[in-house]
């Protein structure tokens, strides 16, 4: 027996001293912050409060439950560690009124709030490879009851006995006898924690042996709080899914969305209750079944003098208290997790993600991703009735124009379903999307070009290096002589285009390209002024984002910082921000943009919105009416939408009839702030005669006014204006040197 007990003995020291549960890691939405002037209605709040796992409720009388009267949300809110700090549970009231947050206050003390912060929902679990579910509590932040109830109920001579209880197998024993079948075991809580760390369920006299001898060993290495902390955090309490819920301080919040400390008598009583049989007890299952246990539990606590008499009967009133439902259900939106888990690639390994319990903060806006979601899935639905494909696919990405944090991501028609990534890894032609880089890059040479400059939209026949022709045709087969600039954007004449690009060089697109943040492999061919470039919606919105910033490029990101399970803070992502050369030329053409909006191809756009605003944005539509893309940004977001058949095959679908569409029903539901036509420095807004361009008054008649880089502005001026000037410089001399009359 001496080798046997000396390898159980190294068993037990090497792995119950360096015992480390793999934890898994837990991925967080972004905290939702409330402050007066705040865009937020009510159906988003609450929609808001539901996802991070509120209740509404008459009352808001613990943390995590909301009240509603009229425009006002009382809001118990949950104590949380932020990456800026812990804060406490607190009872807000937050008023709205017109769309807007009017006025925030401590429901406690009465005094107003400059900004309050919601805990953020768990959106996903990186769970370890043996699919357990663990939150780690240390001993002294168990609440006492829960330490003597457990002994009292499952071992009551815990403190005296060496790892085994002779007597308490005896009482076992003849109790089992009397029953004719096993209604009571033997076992300590120290040969349960051997048989939960170290065995397995075998029901064998050999691995009883073992256990017994192994339970010795840790009692003479290891003091009893030890040992009692060990088996709070290894215990099974429970199934959530695919995942087992392990250890008092998951269970609590898998049932009861509390963290420990925060139980009361009767909720403590049933997760001990729990310990004799998880699923016969479950009490979302077998609600009756789970209460009867419970209340066996509260007449313990009551007979060895843990509760009084009275105690436990109150506590036997009261209900369950368990949720409905668990708020942590697993991962959601399993696309924009995606994108988490490749942004964290780059910095951890794998194994790191599934054992160390990291807390990642990121970029998601549940109640935005909800609504992207549905305007695919509701999108596309619309579309196949009214003819299109049944099978077409979608992808959407949406981010915040200024810190190009990604908001939401929908890589598939079904939200819910994990498979393939079209946002992320669905490498399309992009088509039209990619002219507004070809006439930026014409305005940024202000000596040659304005919006107003004049090129030919006629036929065209390039040699290509195959020895083949290319001839770029109009989408409407009609060839429109000389247009405009910005005629020849807003309406995506492509022979025009392709003129105009010509003229800048296809290896100025490119490196423009590469500058913008987008990596890919494009052959230096002048189709590529039409689209023939594969990106995927990610990297279209990248490019975006910096036109809709005006400038300031910035790498569209999904997480924001990580921490240990702990709280020390392993990595932050702060915003970089790169300024693009030449931003005049790129407000320029914002301006282009949001004319392809009110008079464009995107001209059917406003009425969809069914809101007077201005938008800027750009269709897309690839050869063979395979892929529909559209681009459409606010002052604030950013979004892109592609339409088409995974198998690449003919849709029948355009950027206006498909992808248009999808975006429109999602900024729908969106506060919409206009587009910023502010022009910096070196950009300027004048008045210009519509038909030749020169420049006029305000007064005169075909006037329109439009933004010109310094340096491209029209030299001629109209015989209006002239007369104007002139009638200015006689009113200045009649001033300075008329007679009074």
């Amino acid at each position: 027996m001496v080798p046997w007990v000396a390898y159980l003995n190294h068993q037990v020291t090497t792995e119950f001293e360096g015992r480390k549960w793999d934890l898994p890691s837990r991925v967080f939405a972004r905290a939702l912050e409330l402050y007066p002037g705040a865009p937020l209605n009510l159906r988003d709040l609450e929609l808001e409060l539901r996802l991070a796992g509120y209740r509404r409720g008459d009352s808001a009388t613990r943390p995590g439950l909301y009240r509603v009267s009229g425009g006002t949300v009382e809001i118990y809110r949950r104590s949380f560690r932020f990456p800026e700090g812990a804060e406490e549970a607190r009872r807000i009231e937050v008023r709205l009124a017109g769309g807007t947050i009017d006025r925030i206050r401590d429901a406690a003390s009465g005094q107003n709030l400059d900004l309050a912060r919601l805990d953020p929902a768990e959106i996903a679990s990186i769970y370890p490879l043996q699919k357990e579910d663990r939150t780690l509590v240390d001993i002294g932040d168990v609440p006492p009851l829960l330490v003597t109830g457990l002994q009292a109920v499952e071992d009551r001579h815990f403190n005296q006995h060496p790892g085994i209880d002779l007597r308490g197998i005896g009482r076992a024993v003849l109790a089992n006898l009397k029953a004719g079948r096993a209604v009571q075991g033997g076992s300590t809580l120290t040969q349960q924690l051997v048989k939960n760390f170290f065995l397995t369920q075998d029901r064998t006299l050999a691995r009883k042996f073992n256990e017994a001898i192994m339970a010795l060993l840790i009692e003479y290495h290891y003091d009893k709080g030890e040992i009692l902390e060990a088996y709070i955090n290894e215990v099974f309490l429970g199934q959530q899914g695919a995942y087992a819920v392990h250890g008092f301080g998951r269970a609590s919040l898998f049932y009861f969305d509390q963290p420990l400390e925060r139980l009361e008598p009767q909720q403590i009583a049933l997760l001990i209750g729990l310990v004799k049989g998880p699923s016969y007890y479950n009490p979302r299952k077998h609600p009756q079944r789970a209460r009867e246990r419970r209340d066996q539990v509260l007449a313990m606590f009551a007979e060895t003098g843990l509760l009084s008499a009275q105690e436990a009967r109150a506590a036997r009133d009261a209900g369950l208290g368990v949720t409905e439902r668990p708020r942590t259900r697993g991962s959601r939106y399993h696309a924009f997790v995606d994108l988490v888990r490749g942004q964290l690639a780059q910095v951890y390994r794998e194994e790191d993600l599934r054992t160390e319990g990291l807390r990642i903060f990121t970029t998601l806006s549940p109640s935005e991703q909800e609504k992207a979601q549905a305007a695919v899935a509701q999108g596309l639905r619309q579309l196949a009735e009214r003819g299109l494909p049944a099978s077409l696919q979608g992808a959407l990405v949406l981010a915040d124009v200024a810190s190009g944090e990604v908001r939401a991501l929908v890589g598939d028609r079904d939200g819910d379903r994990v498979g393939f990534n079209r946002a992320l890894n669905a490498r399309r032609q992009i088509g039209s999307v990619i002219k507004p880089l070809v006439y930026l890059l014409a305005l940024e040479h202000e000596s040659d070009y304005n919006l107003l400059s004049r090129i030919e939209d006629q036929p065209l026949t390039l040699q290509q290096a195959d020895g083949s022709t290319w001839r770029p045709d109009n989408y409407d087969g009609v060839s429109h002589g000389e247009v405009t600039l910005l005629e020849a954007l807003t309406r995506s004449y492509n022979q025009a285009t392709v003129r105009l690009g010509l003229n800048i060089g296809v290896n100025h697109l490119l490196a423009r390209l590469d500058q913008l943040g987008v990596d890919a492999d494009v052959d230096a061919v002048p189709s590529v002024f039409l689209g023939a470039v594969e990106l995927t919606p990610l990297e279209v919105t990248q490019i975006y984002q910096s036109l809709a910033a005006a400038g300031y490029s910035v790498p569209l990101r999904a997480v924001l910082a990580v921490e240990t399970a702990e709280g020390g803070e392993l990595v932050r992502y702060p915003l970089r921000m790169l300024p693009q050369p030449r931003r005049e030329a790129i407000s320029v053409l914002n301006y282009a943009l949001t004319q392809v909006v009110q008079q464009g191809t995107a001209s059917g756009l406003p009425a969809l919105l069914g809101k007077p605003v201005t938008v800027a944005g750009k269709t897309g539509t690839t050869n063979d009416r395979r892929d529909s893309w559209f681009v459409g940004y606010t002052r604030n977001r950013v979004a892109v939408v592609w339409v088409g058949n995974d198998d690449n095959q003919p849709a029948r679908v355009t950027g206006s009839n498909a992808a248009m569409q999808v975006w429109a029903r999602l900024f729908r539901e969106l506060p919409l702030e206009p587009v910023d036509l502010r022009m910096p420095d070196g950009a300027s807004w004048l008045w210009v005669d519509r038909g030749n361009g020169q420049l006029t008054a305000e007064q005169c008649g075909n006037a329109v006014q439009i933004p010109f880089v310094a340096g491209s502005e029209p030299a001629e001026m109209t015989k209006c204006l002239s007369a104007a000037r002139e009638n200015d410089k006689e009113s200045i001399w009649r001033k300075l040197f008329g007679k009074k009359q």
